[in-house]
């Protein structure tokens, strides 16, 4: 196996974003007199983009204008916020650098909005991503392949060339959607047993242990 480019997934997969995921969802959720939710209760709720976990965060019947109100709030408070408790995982910084040394490709796919998702990686890796895509209007989120299609032209990659690296069922799916070997961590949100559930075949314990898949 030879690939030329490595796309990841963020949280929970190259960042470590949980703690202040959870602080801003609770913030924001105890301003309307609403319940805060565990570390491992926002774990469940992320993958699937900022309004899914919002709707996921709430009562159930709470309305639907509220829930955009809620998820608007979120978004404002969260983007002010999104680098206090986050930090890349051990090992991230050092094969990133790793791949860039050998000439592989790099870039960040996340359901996470794309203002966000732009400050995280600037910040955190100093931009040395080659391509960066969060969520923003008229493009589909994961796990429907369109985000990787736009990431992937940018590049001038195509998917049999490239590596998917994600935490989540979400990720697997994204990855068979685009026809792309997808390589599962077991540092993020999910843990080894829901990531074979899922249909997870290449699992890394560790970020080194990437590399035996390019």
């Amino acid at each position: 196996m030879h690939k030329i480019a490595v796309l990841f997934d963020l949280d929970g997969t190259i960042l470590d974003t949980i703690e202040d995921l959870k602080d801003s969802l609770n913030h924001v959720l105890d301003k309307y007199g609403f319940p805060g939710h565990s570390t491992e209760e926002v774990k469940r709720f992320v993958g699937n983009g900022m309004h899914k976990l919002v709707e996921r965060a709430v009562p159930e019947e709470t309305s639907r204008d509220l829930i955009e109100e809620i998820h608007s709030r979120f978004i404002s408070h969260y983007k002010d916020n999104c680098r206090i408790k986050t930090k890349p995982y051990p090992g991230i910084m050092e094969l990133v650098r790793t791949l860039k040394e050998n000439g592989i490709k790099t870039a960040v796919i996340s359901n996470k909005s794309d203002a966000a998702v732009r400050e995280l990686t600037t910040h955190m890796f100093n931009g040395c991503f080659d391509q960066v895509l969060g969520a923003s209007d008229g493009v589909k989120l994961k796990p429907d392949r369109a985000m990787i299609d736009i990431v992937l032209g940018k590049l001038s990659v195509n998917s049999e060339d490239a590596i998917y690296v994600g935490d989540s069922e979400v990720d697997i799916e994204t990855a068979r959607n685009a026809h792309m070997d997808c390589v599962s961590v077991t540092w993020g949100f999910r843990s080894r047993a829901q990531l074979i559930a899922n249909g997870a075949e290449m699992l890394a314990d560790e970020p080194a242990q990437i590399l035996r898949y390019i």
